[in-house]
């Protein structure tokens, strides 16, 4: 892969986006399909995966654990699952990249393998924090080492006897559920886990598919341990975290009018939505309809409804979590104040997300104050600038989305890892209207 340095993007101030365009699949689909699609007896078939190098690099763990899998081509994948105790054990540490969802889900399933394992990441990822699943886990029975400060490499021990809990989650976190959920299907018992506010429901929903029993009471999810997985077909719609790049780049930039196909509406990931439209965005819901078991739609998005600063609804934090970056660059070009607060998960992304939009915010010229779990931004005037990106991906897609408001030029430094969850992101952003170009740093 190229080194995250070696990328910068160039875009030009001004100009709409038009047409209609399908974004890459849900990355926390496509994740998901090749781990259950692993574990199921019999061959899974998937559409729509997401040729990322994040889903790419939890395929090729699984197929460095004696999986075979065909593909991706065309979006098209076959899993030739193994079932529950058919994984091999590697040749050699299992090397995630940049995927925090990998090494988070794979920690849970990988504590009920009878061998050991070791999980690296790149150096982004290997800042970021696991003993929120590392501990959980422990009460479970795992066997999981980490450095000293909780960060990976992840050292698994295998052959361990892992015995069911209940378990309520300090912070919510779907990555965190999901990973206790895995450990479950090998643990002893009801593995039940309680969350302080509804997340992303994907595992939940797949498991279900799979035909593995899951209940939900409340806000409580439980499995039992021992069951089978059966192959079946999984359709992944377009990704709304990859979409909301381009809701913002509309709703911001007047003369916009664009559809974005096939777009996953689950109810847990529909918050970006439902922000911008609190914000006085014209967005419509067209052609409702569900693919493989997750509800997808049609967005129509209409520029130059003007955008008006808005205090956060709190229960909306967890719906659209990984759009707040892209939420940001619509604050800044809105009437008013926006105030977040209740997103302290997002200081241990990719990179400080609060922290670093924040940053790139001032270099533009607008006011934004971060808080401990939070931010202020005060819309106004968006000027050009040079914006470093910290490797982020969503950082760097939301500053070259910010150029369409922009009365100076963006340019964009540390990008490469884009690839991580939307290949083809310059292609598509510049077919639908966007003055943008790759190029090397300056």
């Amino acid at each position: 892969m190229l080194q995250a340095q070696k990328i910068s993007f160039d875009v030009q101030s001004g100009g709409k986006l038009t047409g209609r365009i399908r974004v890459p699949g849900d990355k926390s689909i496509s994740h998901r399909s090749i781990m259950l699609g692993a574990l199921a007896e019999g061959t899974t078939e998937v559409t729509g995966f997401l040729n990322g190098e994040d889903c790419m690099a939890t395929l090729a763990a699984f197929r460095a654990m004696g999986v075979e899998i065909d593909g991706p081509e065309a979006g098209r994948v076959a899993i030739r699952g193994v079932g529950l105790h058919g994984l091999k054990a590697p040749a050699g540490p299992l090397d995630v990249g940049n995927s925090g969802t990998s090494m988070r889900l794979m920690a849970g399933l990988l504590s009920g393998q009878a061998f050991d394992t070791t999980l690296v990441g790149d150096a982004s990822l290997t800042r970021r924090p696991m003993r929120r699943v590392t501990e959980p886990l422990a009460a479970m029975g795992a066997h999981i080492e980490t450095s000293g400060n909780g960060t990976p490499p992840l050292h698994i021990r295998g052959g361990r006897t892992l015995q069911g809990i209940g378990f309520t989650m300090p912070v919510a976190s779907a990555q965190v559920k999901s990973s206790l959920l895995l450990a479950g299907l090998y643990a002893r018992g009801t593995t039940c886990v309680t969350e302080p506010a509804p997340t992303r429901d994907h595992t939940e929903r797949m498991l279900t598919g799979f035909g593995y029993p899951v209940n939900r009471e409340g806000s409580t999810v439980c499995i039992q341990g021992g069951g089978t997985l059966t192959a079946t077909g999984i359709d992944v719609p377009a990704d709304i975290s990859s979409a909301a790049f381009f809701l913002v780049g509309a709703c911001i930039s007047p003369g916009s009018a664009i559809t974005l196909e096939h777009v996953g509406m689950n109810p847990t990931r529909v918050g970006v939505v439902d922000i911008l439209r609190l914000m006085g965005a014209e967005i419509h819901v067209e052609n409702p309809r569900e693919a493989g078991g997750e509800p997808v739609a049609d967005l129509r998005v209409i520029g130059g409804a003007p955008l008006r600063g808005v205090r956060i609804p709190v229960e909306l934090v967890p719906l659209a979590i990984d759009e707040f970056p892209a939420l940001f660059i619509a604050a800044a070009c809105a009437e008013g104040e926006t105030v977040l607060t209740g997103a302290e998960e997002l200081r241990v992304k990719e990179s400080d997300r609060i922290q670093v939009m924040a940053d790139g915010l001032d270099a533009c010229g607008i006011e934004a104050e971060p808080t401990p779990d939070g931010i202020r931004i005060r819309g106004g005037r968006l000027r050009g600038a040079t914006v470093d990106s910290h490797g982020d991906h969503r950082i760097a897609m939301s500053f070259a989305m910010a150029a369409l408001r922009a009365e100076g030029p963006m340019h964009i430094r540390d990008c490469a890892n884009v690839n991580t969850s939307f290949p083809g992101f310059v292609e598509l952003a510049a077919a639908a209207g966007l003055g943008i170009t790759q190029g090397d740093p300056a």
